[in-house]
């Protein structure tokens, strides 16, 4: 099974090798490719990741590219975790809403409008492309704003199999985990139900 990550060369992307060399079982993998137009950070992010996967023998191969349809291509699932203007952009979202008397963000309000507005026509090319090089294959967005650029995946490329994903849950999942062991002085398993069982595709 071939994953490629759009955005490939983010800070999230070690944890989320670590997330996959932990559910080798469950979630077969043999090809992690990470995609990303900036060759520094790539190279950087990527060699770490692939020191993680050397690490653990190895179960699956990662492969660096800047080209987005060749990581694409064939896929099972692309994840795309970018963005668009890098943190330059984020900066100006943030004081967009700051000069309007609103609270600076980058999924709401103003900042997240704008974000909106220059991410959701790069997502529904890799829509696009996904539809020629890897048909059938599920997108998975984690790129902000997250409702609004998922809601335009649903929109616009309706036979595209999308979804978003945030981290807010898992944060208070694990937030309510924490204050429920301290009140019960038991462990709770975090395992439980964060991940379901993906069937391959």
């Amino acid at each position: 099974m071939k994953v490629a990550v759009i955005g490939g060369g983010s800070t999230y992307t070690p944890e989320l090798v670590n997330g996959f060399l932990t559910r080798t079982d469950q979630f077969p993998l043999k090809e992690l490719w990470l995609m990303d137009i900036d060759p520094v950070r790539l190279e950087i992010v990527g060699g770490f990741a692939r020191r993680m996967v050397e690490a653990r023998g190895s179960p699956f191969k990662v492969v660096l590219t800047t080209d987005q349809r060749e990581a694409v291509k064939g896929a099972s699932y692309v994840i795309t975790q970018l963005r668009v203007g890098q943190m330059e952009a984020r900066r100006k979202d943030e004081y967009l809403g700051k000069r309007h008397g609103l609270i600076g963000q980058e999924t709401t309000g103003v900042g997240g409008m704008a974000k909106a507005l220059r991410t959701i026509p790069v997502i529904l090319k890799i829509a696009e492309n996904m539809r020629e090089l890897a048909p059938g294959a599920m997108l998975v967005n984690f790129t902000n704003p997250s409702g609004l650029v998922t809601q335009a995946l649903s929109k616009y490329a309706p036979d595209v199999i999308a979804v978003g994903v945030c981290n807010a849950p898992i944060t208070t999942k694990m937030t309510i985990i924490e204050e429920l062991e301290r009140a019960t002085g038991k462990h709770i398993d975090p395992e439980v139900s964060v991940m379901p069982r993906l069937p391959p595709r």
